[in-house]
């Protein structure tokens, strides 16, 4: 599972990603679950036929799925990771699965812990060409007690017991598990693709297009 990711902090090299500028927001640099973020998607009226309508938007949102019945914002904290295998069927996430609300979740980079030494070793993974990640999401919203609308999302996983780089991390006897990172290439498709063709975008990234450094 991924919890702790870095946002892209610099505009221009957020636009020359996406095309678009992130929202004014203050949102942190190291995100943990329940800190506000950014995710790319399609704007609501992208089918409305109207020019004026950008491809694109970046809108501010919670780390952490949050479905239109939770009671409070706490669920946050249980649902950053998304399991593509179950995703169809998780309470948590069905609805924004079937709804194809998926977003882009823009990174500098991820962290895992590798356990190889014995113990938990933080580590950060990026693009190994310098370039910031993609990383396939999906995106909900949520009705607070006060009535405030609050968007949210999470990040999809798949399996990486077999991934030269990826089975290094978390604990020896656990499954390895890692985000999507979308080549660029992919990111209309991941946001256009309905769901029962969506499962074949979630693929593993080649390990020698990225580095892990330790701090």
């Amino acid at each position: 599972m991924c919890s702790h990711y870095q946002a892209i902090k610099e505009r221009e090299r957020f636009f020359r990603l996406f095309g678009v500028y992130p929202p004014d927001a203050d949102g942190k640099f190291d995100m943990w679950p329940g800190y506000t973020g950014v995710m790319v998607r399609r704007p609501r009226e992208a089918d409305a036929g109207d020019e004026a309508v950008p491809p694109v938007e970046a809108v501010a949102g919670l780390f952490g799925l949050l479905p239109h019945w939770a009671k409070d914002a706490k669920l946050a904290r249980n649902t950053f990771n998304a399991r593509s295998e179950t995703v169809h069927e998780k309470p948590s996430f069905r609805d924004a699965w079937r709804r194809n609300q998926h977003c882009i979740i823009p990174a500098e980079a991820i962290f895992e812990p590798d356990w190889r030494s014995g113990k938990a070793v933080a580590t950060r993974i990026a693009r190994a060409d310098g370039e910031p990640m993609g990383l396939a999401g999906l995106w909900s919203w949520w009705r607070s007690p006060e009535g405030q609308t609050v968007l949210s999302f999470t990040m999809l996983t798949i399996n990486a017991d077999d991934h030269p780089l990826m089975r290094n991390m978390h604990r020896p006897n656990e499954e390895k598990r890692m985000v999507v990172i979308l080549p660029r290439a992919a990111h209309d498709d991941w946001l256009d693709a309905p769901a029962h063709q969506a499962m074949a975008l979630l693929q593993p990234y080649p390990a020698d297009q990225l580095v892990a450094t330790t701090p």
